[in-house]
């Protein structure tokens, strides 16, 4: 098993356990336990074969490794199966409605029999929910709301966990030498935020091979379909995999057809019949006047197909980038001659906010800094949270004014012209106030704002917070604007457009958060973002330093944004980018 899975087996056991009322401390192991495995840079199996001691991992005791020996050696946990002998598995289906925990979803199942999501909305709907001890008409139509982002999780999964999974496949169909071509389409291809199936095409002349080697892959649970040239497979975490071995001549046009999007695809070929042509999976094809084939479509040779830039090309169109390709205004464009010249990660400069073990992160300012450098950063900001976020141990004044003092000294001992900011995460309080008083942020190189409490609060009240810190002339950045999770928690409810105006009007900057699980702002804020001439700051929010990493996220994100390197704030140097804050 890999990390990945083992981590989620973890994850899936406490959360059983705690709908069992099992002991809380052993909860708390399993899920930190989870949490380390998902990161460690080794495989678990591996250092389970060399005998290395698990323990010995910060945050690996001796449960968590019995239970890793147990998967790697069986595939599953003998207590796991002995819970879902008296519990459904489908209850962990419960969990992934926003708000809905393990507790509350024992009651729904202990004294409504609901075992999964149809009956849970069932149940909303008939108003049983409401009759429940600690649950009410608003906490019933928030559990009936939460339903369809609860039905998402279980349908598509994470770009950055598709991600892993490609990376798994890569590495798999590596051994097979009959592959002289590889590549994956569909809204992986496109940077989606989260992605419904894997669409795979290998170029090769030996399908036989191929489609022997492929479901050979230790993570297929099943096969769904094969054919001489196809195969769909669904794995162990139920998501689907389509493999298609097509000739090195309509590669390009399979994988022009296959990445989409379908709206994107409908303009190409509409496109291609005004000018007398027809372009499918296997190319590009005259036809007559009237559309059809000029010759039987099994005889008549494509004029186009092996590369995507010859299939665009004979429709008197540029390459698109993957990212693009969402039938929004990329024609329009590719007409006017002025495709972006989108942002890459070698543009980046900065990373404008992280966390230190000050607050909730892992490592020191000086490991932080020392990861930057290996990522060849010129400058972070360091942006522990602010008091308010008293489960993360948020700072104080004082606090605050002793890490700033520190930040100083580091800066002045430093040899080179790597910078460290004075920054912080300041939080928007319920109230509409900031967190520190204003004497304080004024010492500030870099103050983020953000909203973490009371994001149940009225539309009206939720955008003046943010208009407020807005306004404030010590803030330079609204982080995470939406507050959304993908797949666990929609966005507050705020009015973008009077954000985007206020910022525009005072001069500050919005972030794309590069977190896999926020990615907020979104790819439709990032395009109105532009529009209004705000420049994005790509921050990724890092609590250890391997999270810095995650900026690949928002690079992906940002660039279904149309994001250039010239939009994006932290593509400039510190110098630069300060002239762009009306601090």
């Amino acid at each position: 098993m890999n990390n990945d899975q083992i981590a989620k087996t973890l994850e899936q056991l406490a959360d059983l356990l705690e709908f069992t009322g099992s002991n809380p401390f052993r909860l708390r192991a399993y899920r930190n336990g989870a949490w380390v495995i998902r990161d460690l840079p080794q495989a678990v199996e591996s250092l389970i074969e060399s005998e290395s001691d698990l323990t010995t991992l910060d945050g690996i005791g001796k449960g968590v490794a019995e239970k890793c020996h147990e998967l790697v050696r069986s595939g599953k946990l003998s207590q796991m199966d002995e819970i879902l002998e008296t519990v459904p598995k489908t209850v962990l289906d419960l969990l992934n409605v926003p708000g809905l925990g393990p507790k509350k979803a024992a009651t729904l199942y202990n004294e409504l029999h609901i075992e999964n999501l149809d009956m849970l909305k069932a149940a909303c709907e008939a108003n049983q929910v409401q009759t429940l001890p600690k649950f009410g008409a608003k906490t019933e139509q928030a559990i009936l709301e939460g339903i369809a982002i609860a039905a998402a999780s279980n349908e598509r999964i994470l770009w950055a966990s598709a991600d892993k999974l490609v990376a798994r496949l890569r590495e798999h169909m590596d051994g097979c030498p009959a592959i002289t071509r590889l590549e994956f389409a569909g809204s992986y291809r496109r940077g989606k935020e989260t992605v419904g199936d894997l669409d795979l095409l290998v170029d090769s002349r030996d399908a036989s091979a191929v489609m022997e080697h492929f479901g050979n892959f230790d993570e297929i649970s099943s096969v769904i379909a094969a054919g001489e040239t196809k195969m769909s497979v669904r794995l162990e975490n139920e998501f689907q995999v389509d493999l298609r071995v097509v000739p090195a001549e309509s590669f390009g046009a399979a994988l022009q057809y296959f990445t989409g999007s379908k709206d994107h695809n409908v303009q190409v070929r509409g496109r291609a019949k005004r000018i007398g042509l027809r372009i499918n999976e296997w190319g590009v094809f005259k036809t007559d006047v009237d559309g059809q084939p000029i010759e039987d479509a099994n005889q008549q040779p494509s004029i186009a197909g092996k590369t995507e830039e010859e299939v665009y090309q004979v429709l008197g169109l540029p390459w698109f980038e993957p990212e693009l390709r969402e039938a929004r205004k990329e024609f329009e464009l590719a007409e006017s001659q002025s495709l972006p010249d989108l942002i890459t990660r070698e543009d980046m400069q900065g990373d404008l906010h992280m966390h230190t073990v000050a607050t909730d992160g892992k490592n020191t300012i000086e490991e932080m800094v020392a990861g930057a450098r290996e990522r060849r950063l010129k400058y972070i900001a360091i942006t522990d949270h602010s008091k308010r976020v008293t489960m993360a141990n948020g700072l104080n004044s004082e606090r605050l004014l002793a890490q700033w003092k520190a930040i100083d000294d580091f800066n002045t001992a430093t040899d080179d012209d790597f910078l460290v900011l004075k920054g912080i995460e300041c939080d928007i309080l319920e109230n509409g106030e900031m967190d520190l008083p204003d004497d304080v942020l004024a010492q500030a190189d870099w103050v983020v704002a953000s909203l973490h409490y009371g994001q149940k609060q009225p539309r009206d009240q939720i955008t003046n917070r943010i208009l407020g810190a807005i306004a404030n002339p010590y803030v330079s950045m609204i982080a995470h604007p939406t507050g959304r999770l993908i797949n666990k928690r929609k966005p507050y409810d705020v009015d973008m457009d009077a954000v985007f105006q206020a910022a525009a009007e005072h001069g500050k900057l919005l972030e794309l958060n590069s977190n896999p699980r926020r990615l907020d702002l979104h790819d439709a804020h990032l395009i109105a973002a532009k529009k209004h001439g705000i420049p994005i700051v790509i921050n990724t929010d890092a609590h250890k330093v391997a999270g810095l990493d995650d900026i690949r996220f928002g690079i992906k994100q940002a660039r279904r944004g149309y994001l250039t390197a010239v939009d994006v704030a932290n593509a400039r140097s510190w110098k630069e980018l300060k002239s762009l804050i009306g601090r």
